[in-house]
């Protein structure tokens, strides 16, 4: 007995899901198109930071100590950046989706749901590559002189970025919608004032710089000033606490958050 086939033109269906590395790229392509759409995250990722460093390095308003007040900023503003859309960013828009019940779809798709989290996490890469060389440009323009090992710099970023990335999505998995926006800004304002992004650590009282020291944004901003700014080799210290962030907020991300 022979198996029919199908006649010579016509097309017999083959249902079935795509490949995964196909479906997670097309997933951060998404992600990163509403991303870079969205008015109020294009404010947090690019025109604070951008406005900020220009500000700043412009007008004498904050004593950044010796030597240009860019070469002080720029190392900041990068840290700002990387918070800015690995958790502020993140957090806002992953709440949001989780409330209407995006995530509950996109949950039941071919599409796992640690394919759905690699996807957002290239999306936040890719966001903050952007970030990076543009504010490295306007930095440059306005006289900066970056030093040190660029391993060390993407490193730190690196983990900054699993740090925050991971804080983000606790906040997003465990909050209502609205309370994960009211407190993602205000986690932002806070730590741009008391982080160490503009205002140095060392302008505080001794026992608030100790604490201070130990927010993932301080430790990002300090790593990148010593070794952009002042040539250092691998900031140890900065890297074991942004590792301890990273580890601790993407464990309690992956235990505790709630899909709807």
């Amino acid at each position: 007995m022979t198996t029919p086939t199908a006649p010579t033109g016509t097309y017999a269906p083959r249902p079935g899901a795509a490949p995964l590395p196909r479906m997670i790229a097309a997933q951060a392509a998404l992600e990163t198109r509403m991303l870079l759409r969205n008015g109020e995250q294009l404010l947090l990722t690019v025109i604070i930071p951008t406005l900020l460093l220009v500000l700043f390095s412009t007008v004498d308003i904050v004593d950044t100590g010796a030597g240009e007040a860019v070469d002080f900023l720029a190392p900041g503003i990068l840290a700002l950046a990387v918070m800015s859309t690995a958790f502020t960013g993140q957090a806002i828009a992953t709440g949001f989706e989780r409330r209407y019940g995006v995530l509950k779809l996109l949950a039941s798709s071919p599409l796992p749901r640690w394919g759905l989290m690699t996807a957002k996490t290239v999306s936040v890469l890719v966001t903050e590559v952007l970030q990076v060389l543009l504010v490295t440009v306007i930095a440059l323009a306005l006289g900066w002189s970056p030093q040190g090992n660029p391993v060390a710099a993407a490193l730190l970023l690196v983990l900054g970025t699993a740090a925050f990335s991971g804080l983000g999505l606790l906040m997003a998995g465990t909050l209502k919608a609205e309370a994960t926006l009211a407190a993602a800004n205000l986690v932002f304002l806070l730590l741009l004032v008391g982080g160490g992004v503009i205002v140095p650590l060392d302008k505080f009282p001794d026992g608030a710089q100790d604490v201070l020291g130990l927010l993932p944004i301080a430790a990002l901003s300090d790593g990148l000033r010593d070794v952009l700014r002042h040539g250092a080799g691998m900031p140890w210290g900065d890297l074991g606490v942004l590792a301890a962030w990273a580890v601790a907020a993407l464990a309690a991300a992956g235990r505790f958050f709630r899909w709807e």
